[in-house]
């Protein structure tokens, strides 16, 4: 869902969310290098490229589509790599893209959550871009009434049944980096909600949450809903949206669970679970991900029916994982 506005702002690529106000504080223009990537015409030939350049075949196909959007994306110089608190990969993704002569900022969010780490971690990258804590704050501000509206959104699909799982899932993980125009994606999202707004409440679906990555494979919400169920709740993706009524922003990014511990996440994810009335669960795992590994953990942790997808590349959705989907929900009804 990225569109390339504010042309004439100097960007920096992003490998996750981030503290993207210090970046609109400086002037810059943040880009989420994963939705570059999955929007392409053809993702799955960045992913052969990455490859064919000396990448494993044997590693996550996020971190070889991120390595050759950058490097087809001559306007982006400069790149924030979270190096705790995301994907181990990305160590060696920096380093790949040092020797292409882009510039690598790194930025970790502390493992134990720890506010003082996290400032420092802030600051740093404010001292990077040039800019004060008066100035991040105002932006601040000025972004949470744009995911206020995405908040909504979310709402609207929870509690009035009114919005699809597709159409909360892209406005939710587009607020990582706003399409690069915060407002512009507010007036997007303004008039959506009021043409959802009109539609009729859908009825007599199953109710499912969607925890882990974003997909690699866009069809699945699709799927469920001609299968008679939906997806009310995206966990990575909700926590994009930084849903948090707190003003201060190094709280805000204590309380955004993705790049902490598994049983921090589970606490948000059995909260929502009660709260949205899930019939189940869907883990997603991204083949080669150390995440993978948590999936033992969830099982054991959450009292739901749990099915967990793996998927490997940006494909369509095949016969093995549509039969299993099938399974799932008859087990559910």
């Amino acid at each position: 869902m990225h569109k390339n506005g504010a042309e004439s702002l100097p960007k920096v690529g992003i490998t996750t969310t981030v503290p993207v106000e210090i970046i609109y504080a400086a002037g810059w223009v943040p880009v989420d290098l994963n939705n570059v990537f999955i929007t392409d015409k053809n993702p799955q030939a960045l992913v052969e490229e990455a490859e064919l350049a000396g990448y494993p075949r044997n590693l996550c196909a996020w971190i070889k589509g991120i390595y050759s959007t950058v490097l087809n994306n001559t306007d982006i110089r400069t790149i924030i790599a979270v190096t705790q608190g995301d994907c181990s990969n990305t160590h060696a993704l920096m380093e790949t893209l040092q020797l292409a002569g882009l510039e690598v900022v790194p930025f970790a969010y502390p493992y134990d959550r720890d506010p003082d780490m996290l400032r420092l971690q802030m600051e740093k990258m404010m001292s990077r871009f040039g800019v004060s804590w008066d100035q991040v704050n105002e932006q601040k501000e000025r972004l949470d009434f744009v995911r206020s509206k995405v908040w909504e959104i979310d709402r609207l699909t929870w509690q009035e049944n009114l919005v699809g799982g597709w159409d909360n899932h892209i406005y939710q993980v587009s607020c990582s980096d706003f399409n690069g125009e915060p407002e512009k994606f507010a007036d997007e999202a303004s008039v959506f909600l009021q043409k959802a707004r009109s539609q009729p409440p859908r009825q007599g679906e199953l109710r499912l949450g969607y925890i882990g990555v974003p997909p690699i494979v866009g069809e699945l919400y699709g799927y469920l809903e001609e299968r008679g169920a939906r997806v009310v709740y995206n966990e990575t993706q909700r926590q994009f949206t930084m849903p948090f009524a707190t003003l201060d922003i190094v709280e805000q990014y204590q309380l955004y669970t993705y790049p902490y511990g598994i049983f921090f996440r589970l606490e948000e994810i059995r909260r929502e679970a009660d709260r949205r009335r899930l019939d189940g669960i869907i883990h997603y795992a991204q083949s080669f991900c150390f995440r993978q590994i948590e999936d033992l953990i969830i099982r054991q942790k959450l009292d739901l029916p749990v099915l967990t997808l793996e998927g490997d590349k940006p494909t369509r959705l095949d016969a093995r994982t549509r039969l299993r989907l099938d399974v799932f929900l008859d087990m559910l009804r």
